[in-house]
């Protein structure tokens, strides 16, 4: 199967996706995974497929990065990948499974257990269009045939995987997660937009924001006042279920935070905080930040900021809107599917 003519296909789930034509049955779609996964609520399932559609599956920006890594695309064609995909935010598996595809390999997915249903759903729409693309997919319970592994998962399973999967080539990828950078200088709607990256998919993913560094006397009345739209998130039982806890414990054991009704807002030096929580932490000036941030840049997957000095930095808002340039872990996954 040509390249152009898997280009062509992607393309075309794209447009499906899109197409208001076929909602009914995505919407069949979302009732399955939303039953399979309390997490996957329809709003989540549908900003995961429309971002799919618009950054990853558009023809120009297909063409775009297949050029960038067509010198070598038949360096490596029919090896086969296995992939241990993620289930914390709906279709988070999807962009490996292209990379494998579009580098001219064989993908063959260990599917998790918490995004089974959408992700065999969206396969199965490509072999629709497609039925060659059956030669590149395939989904299996066991990986003993791959010839190369990229897998998913915490920092305790990443041990796992890098022992199990240690005589062949392997990209292991560990707990990351997102921080944001405020100035005090920030309109409403950026706080607004910021909101976004707190919580949609529940802060559930590697991008979503869950530490807020702000300058030293930093008021967040405003901060509260912009996210305040963001409140019928509670009414969600199981992240309703996290924000009752945490706001007990803290409590219990009179730890300072601040508290809105939904969301709580903790002082803590570390960069991973709990469902329904976000740490925050002052800094004296951006270059001591942009030092303390560079020793962590290993767990830090995103930035968002509007300041224009760090590299990388991510807008409020788009946090979730990675376009295919956007490798897991910073580390090019096409590059690595080309190292063997």
């Amino acid at each position: 199967m040509l390249l152009k003519n898997k280009i062509a296909t992607f393309v075309k789930l794209g447009e499906f996706l899109l197409d208001e034509k076929n909602d009914l049955q995505i919407n069949g779609w979302i009732a399955a995974a939303r039953n399979e996964n309390g997490w996957f609520t329809e709003d989540n399932v549908k900003l995961s497929i429309e971002n799919i559609a618009k950054y990853y599956l558009n023809e120009k920006d297909l063409n775009e990065f297949t050029e960038k890594y067509n010198s070598n695309v038949s360096k490596i064609q029919n090896s086969k990948i296995g992939l241990v995909l993620a289930g914390n935010i709906p279709l988070v598996g999807f962009h490996d499974l292209l990379c494998v595809v579009l580098s001219g390999n064989v993908a063959l997915l260990k599917l998790s257990s918490t995004d089974t249903i959408l992700m065999k759903l969206i396969i199965t729409q490509l072999f629709e269009i497609h039925s060659e693309m059956k030669n590149f997919i395939q989904i299996v319970e066991k990986l003993n045939h791959a010839d190369a592994f990229i897998a998913t998962g915490s920092d305790n399973s990443a041990k796992y995987f890098e022992y199990y999967f240690s005589k062949k080539p392997n990209l292991i990828r560990k707990n990351r997660t997102s921080v944001a950078i405020l100035t005090g200088e920030e309109t409403k709607t950026d706080l607004m937009n910021l909101g976004n990256d707190i919580f949609q998919y529940f802060g559930l993913g590697c991008r979503n924001v869950s530490k807020i560094y702000v300058p030293k006397g930093y008021e967040f009345e405003k901060f509260f006042e912009a996210i305040e739209y963001w409140n019928t998130i509670v009414l969600h039982h199981k992240y309703n279920n996290n924000y009752d806890y945490n706001k007990s414990i803290y409590l219990i054991n009179q730890v300072k935070h601040l508290d809105n009704g939904f969301f709580l807002l903790k002082p803590d030096i570390t960069l991973v905080s709990p469902i329904a929580v976000c740490f925050y932490e002052f800094y004296e000036n951006i270059k001591d930040l942009k030092e303390k941030l560079d020793i962590n840049k290993e767990k830090i997957q995103c930035i968002v900021t509007k300041n224009r000095e760090f590299e990388g930095g991510v807008s409020f808002g788009e946090a979730q809107m990675p376009s295919l340039f956007d490798f897991a872990d910073g580390v090019d996954t096409m590059t690595f599917l080309r190292s063997f």
